[in-house]
């Protein structure tokens, strides 16, 4: 039910179910080096990192505090450049942020003058498009997203997930093709945050899109994802795939099976081969 794939340090993540698709994403030998300040060295957050995401996948990064996740979904998103390598979205280069990525944000980040709808509606009013067109599309997806009755709620009305669910309706409102996910559920209670998990697998079947998620969690990352890809220490690299063949729809009831403890597993084993880098001495 699961296998696990270790990797050099360049070679191409290639899933079997999509070894002759076009990658949505290719990542290619990507690195990234924040430059000296105050006084202190350089940093290397990325090694040389290369991969691929397919249409309609679900990939999960996972690694040691400190290895690059973060910083390798803000290049997938465009939002920061990379150092070295590139990224290609459909084989074009990705050289700032695109439409058709959507990126949550670890917090919700919600305007607290804006009503729920106002909120989400906001990607479309930038855009000027026609006030009919935000408030249908605006309502179409706080529906999508289980937030019907809450459009004039503000934010300080509204509890930890269902702030979440709102962040990502204000995503998912200009109908992005890629979703990036920031450990959106980090700070959410663990109810709470397997409610969401099940809402996102929901939301997924319902508005199929590609997604790429950072997770500190392993079970949520198996839960989730077609794809593991496990980082290793600054400067992070992706060292290790997981691939999980468990079926969907996937019910929580799933993390109580043997292939499930399995993977997961396999995945924290992964991380533990990570070797703590050297103090300087």
């Amino acid at each position: 039910m699961f296998a696990t794939i270790p990797l050099a340090q360049e070679r191409v993540h290639e899933p079997p179910r999509a070894s002759q698709a076009m990658p949505l994403v290719s990542v290619d030998q990507v690195e990234r080096l924040y430059d000296a300040s105050s006084g202190q060295a350089a940093t290397r957050a990325l090694a040389s990192t290369t991969f691929r995401v397919y249409p309609g996948e679900f990939i999960a990064i996972v690694g040691p505090s400190g290895c690059g996740k973060t910083t390798l979904l803000r290049i997938l998103g465009g939002l920061l450049p990379p150092t070295r390598g590139k990224v290609t979205l459909r084989g074009e280069p990705l050289t700032g942020p695109r439409s058709e990525i959507g990126y949550v944000f670890q917090h919700a980040n919600l305007m607290p003058w804006r009503t729920v709808e106002r909120n989400i509606a906001l990607p479309l009013e930038l855009q000027h498009l026609p006030k009919e067109e935000v408030e249908r599309r605006a309502r179409d997806v706080l529906a999508l997203v289980g937030l019907q009755g809450f459009e004039q709620a503000y934010p300080r009305q509204l509890s930890g997930g269902m702030a979440q669910r709102a962040a990502l309706a204000r995503t998912l409102v200009h109908k992005p093709e890629l979703l990036l996910l920031d450990e959106p559920f980090g700070a959410l209670d663990a109810i709470t945050r397997e409610r969401m998990n099940l809402e996102l697998l929901r939301i997924r079947a319902a508005y199929e899109y590609t997604a790429v998620m950072v997770t500190h969690n392993i079970s949520e990352a198996v839960f989730l994802a077609d794809r593991v890809l496990v980082m290793s220490h600054r400067p992070g690299r992706v060292v290790c795939e997981v691939v999980v063949s468990l079926p969907r729809p996937r019910p929580l009831e799933n993390m109580g099976t043997p292939e499930f403890a399995r993977l997961a597993q396999e995945v924290r084993a992964a991380i533990d081969r990570q070797q703590e880098p050297a103090l300087p001495g």
